[in-house]
């Protein structure tokens, strides 16, 4: 089985260091790190239940030609990894699938959180 994290890129030293220190305890067959990627993430309610949220997503980066390394979901979130060289296009061409490219000032609606 594998397993994939993403960190901050400063971050990367010192876990990469902690993880080989603790090789024998954990159990792990092998390490490997890439300081070259880039995450996008939608948010938003229902994400994981509404396909065509995550539908467009996929569209509007496979048609920019942009590869998803790896993807994340939760209810409220959807994130893709890709090279670093990508990522400034990657976040234009879904601005632009979503509608978000204009120069109209979101509102936003908050509270307390509780």
């Amino acid at each position: 089985a594998d397993i994939s994290f993403t960190l901050p890129k400063s971050d990367g030293a010192k876990v990469l260091k902690a993880l080989e220190d603790n090789k024998a305890t954990s159990g792990f067959a092998s390490l490997q790190y890439d300081d070259q990627i880039g995450k996008l993430a939608l948010v938003g309610a229902g994400m994981r239940t509404n396909a065509g949220v995550s539908a467009k997503l996929f569209t509007a980066l496979f048609e920019a030609g942009i590869n998803i390394e790896m993807i994340s979901t939760s209810e409220i979130r959807i994130s893709v990894v890709t090279r670093a060289n990508t990522i400034n296009e990657a976040v234009r061409v879904v601005h632009a699938a979503f509608d978000l490219d204009g120069d109209e000032v979101a509102k936003v609606h908050g509270g307390t959180g509780r």
